[in-house]
């Protein structure tokens, strides 16, 4: 999993030195806007002989936020890579999993009127391992599940920090290992023996970013999905807030909270909160 870790993060740093190289060879550097952040978060508690009580702890999280964006006459071309594993050990508990994503979001737009523009968007997110030695491990690894959406539609893009892009016939795959799917029970929504499953529907996905105040930014992540095929009236829903309060160049605060709704994963709403001293290196 290290070795995994290690090379995406290495995949990105090389990609971003070969781009930059690219633009200045062979496209306006105007065009491409480039840029991610890489993090380390860090929580730590000790406790010997404390007669208030406490239970000694660590927990770790690295991610990647990394966007390369393209942006020429009536083009334009969106791209956010996002990466991050965590995990968390409790004193005489098995290490379990803080964090596991990885997910792209591209969306590709053509210049309509005003800030709208036709679009073609592209979202895919899966995770890396499964629950680890945990007493919650279950069927789950790298691509199982897999999530894949795809479909046009119109995209509002005033700038790079604010977009929304509504997609009104987007087809949604979802794959699976059939091999761990639960006996007599659907799995993600994939039926037993299978290993996808197809889904047409309409979903909207906004992005906002801004300054709360000096050295505090906010970034808001907003997935919606409704399946025309099965319950319209379910909608799916991922919202993601990460909120970097910087120190100094390199120290940074942050905060992740994340909710979702998926009854095809879970009948009930699903949160996670991560927060942290954290050391950032952009690049």
């Amino acid at each position: 999993m290290k070795k995994i870790i290690l090379l995406i993060a290495l995949t990105v740093q090389i990609h971003s030195i070969y781009s930059q190289e690219k633009t200045q060879d062979s496209i306006p550097s105007s065009a491409w806007t480039k840029g991610g952040t890489f993090s380390f978060l860090l929580n730590q508690s000790s406790f010997d002989n404390w007669v208030a009580g406490g239970v000694s702890n660590i927990s770790g999280a690295i991610g990647i936020n990394y966007d390369f964006n393209y942006s020429k006459a009536s083009w334009s071309w969106d791209n956010k890579i996002i990466a991050a594993f965590g995990i968390t050990k409790i004193k005489e508990q098995d290490i379990q999993k803080s964090d596991d994503r990885l997910e792209w979001n591209s969306v590709l737009g053509k210049k309509a009127k005003g800030y709208w523009n036709y679009s073609l968007f592209l979202n895919f997110k899966t995770q890396f391992t499964d629950d680890l030695n945990s007493e919650t491990k279950g069927p789950t690894r790298l691509l199982s599940p897999g999530y894949l959406q795809v479909g046009p539609g119109m995209l509002w893009r005033k700038s790079d920090n604010l977009k929304v892009n509504i997609a009104p016939a987007t087809s949604k795959l979802i794959v699976v290992d059939k091999e761990l799917t639960l006996p007599d029970a659907a799995y993600f929504g994939v039926e037993e023996g299978k290993s996808t499953r197809y889904e047409l529907g309409a979903s909207i996905g906004a992005y906002y970013k801004f300054t709360l105040m000096e050295n505090i930014t906010m970034e808001n992540i907003l997935n919606l999905y409704s399946d025309y095929l099965g319950d319209p009236q379910n909608v799916d829903l991922d919202y993601t807030i990460n909120i970097v309060m910087g120190i100094n160049k390199y120290f940074s605060t942050n905060l992740a909270f994340q909710a979702i709704y998926d009854d095809n994963a879970f009948e009930g709403l699903q949160t996670r909160q991560v927060i942290g001293l954290g050391i950032n290196y952009s690049f």
